[in-house]
């Protein structure tokens, strides 16, 4: 008997099942698995470990509770078109400069100044003669002419202001003057659309108050999906941003326009990265209105049962620094940004309500770790098929 040969030569599968549960029992013993085990990222003990060694110090790691998702969630809420813009109210239309204006003149019989003018039924009965004076456009110094009136102001005054003006001014030299000032085009009090519509426009506001969604049609409307849509709003310095689905569920912010409004229409696709043991692993996009963790866990196709350590969950985000209660001072990125990594904790049922508000932003990422049981899996796997692979191999050699 050649007393070289090794026991599993003899006992192939008690030397297996010795073996196996050697290692199992080692394997165990250790706080992370093998570097040479093949894995999709660290595990949570080395995630950890390694975010407070020197080196990466500057990384701040933040145990996410009920606190911490509300001061995130009410940091990322934008102000809302009605409490910045919308107490502005509908503005009174009033001359402005450039706008094309035309005067009617009607002087009672027999009239001293406009006698020879044709008759014009549309406006007056057939005992009076209008006069309509050619179209004319309020000058850079915000005058128009009138015959017999002089210079007339116009800009910043409404149409009754400056009809009682010219009538005040005829008054001792037409009989019984009467005078009507409509706008043929209105240059001054409009509002500008660009960004992702059908046609960019300059739309003008009458007296009836138009509103957001108004200018919004006069463009033609978006060319890409609403709920990845924004609106910014330019007002006299103030810019205000509001997802265009938000606005279109809530009336109140349909805000009416200014002149001098600029709307702006953004396309964003925003995403975040999601990375581990997950149901699947790739960039996911999510509308303009904002998702919570527990929608982009979802839309991941949540923890695999077989892999996942629900202590495990990360979201890694460059963070500001004004919306981290933190006990010293951070180290800021070049962009003057908080690199953070946010821990949860889905062992505790209490995370569970957490996750639906802690709102996930663009180009976050999301890993979810392996648990150690999942690592064992994977090292009793390969150990397994080697022993089984030697014990063949010396089988085969008897």
């Amino acid at each position: 008997m050649n007393i070289a040969l090794p026991i599993i030569t003899f006992y192939p599968r008690v030397a297996v099942v010795g073996l196996t549960i050697f290692f199992a029992v080692t394997l165990v013993g250790c706080a992370s698995p093998p570097n040479w085990i093949p894995t999709s990222g660290p595990s949570r003990t080395q995630l950890e470990d390694s975010v407070a060694s020197p080196p990466t110090n500057d990384i701040q790691i933040v145990e996410v509770n009920e606190a911490v998702a509300r001061r995130l969630l009410a940091a990322k809420k934008q102000l809302q078109f009605s409490e910045t813009l919308g107490n502005a109210g509908q503005a009174p239309y009033l001359v402005g400069l450039g706008d094309v204006i035309e005067v009617t003149l009607w002087e009672a019989p027999p009239a001293a100044l406009f006698g020879g003018a044709v008759l014009d039924p549309r406006v007056g009965p057939a005992t009076t003669r209008a006069t309509t004076l050619p179209e004319q456009m309020v000058s850079a110094n915000g005058t128009i002419n009138v015959p017999f009136a002089g210079q007339i102001q116009a800009a910043g005054l409404s149409l009754q202001q400056i009809e009682a003006d010219v009538t005040k001014r005829l008054k001792d030299k037409a009989n019984q003057p009467q005078v009507l000032v409509r706008t043929i085009r209105n240059n001054s009090a409009n509002v500008t659309v660009v960004g992702e519509v059908a046609n960019s426009t300059r739309m003008p506001l009458t007296a009836k108050g138009e509103r957001l969604l108004d200018a919004l049609a006069a463009a033609g409307g978006v060319r890409q999906p609403v709920n990845k849509m924004t609106l910014q709003v330019s007002r006299s310095g103030q810019v205000q941003a509001m997802a265009l689905d938000a606005i279109i569920r809530d009336p109140k912010q349909n805000i009416v326009l200014q002149p001098g409004d600029v709307i702006t229409s953004f396309f964003q696709p925003l995403s975040f990265t999601v990375l581990g043991a997950t149901g699947k692993n790739e960039e996911i996009n999510f509308e303009a209105q904002g998702i919570s963790i527990a929608q982009a866990l979802a839309r991941a196709g949540g923890l695999q049962d077989v892999r996942a350590d629900a202590r495990g969950v990360f979201l890694f985000r460059f963070e500001s620094p004004d919306v981290l209660d933190l006990p010293v001072k951070p180290v800021l990125t070049p962009e003057g940004k908080v690199p953070v990594v946010y821990r949860l904790n889905l062992k505790d049922p209490a995370s569970f309500f957490v996750v639906q508000s802690f709102p996930v932003q663009n180009r976050d990422v999301l890993y979810v770790s392996n648990a150690s049981g999942a690592e064992l899996q994977k090292f009793l796997n390969i150990l397994t098929s080697s022993i089984y692979t030697i014990s063949t191999v010396v089988n085969s050699t008897r």
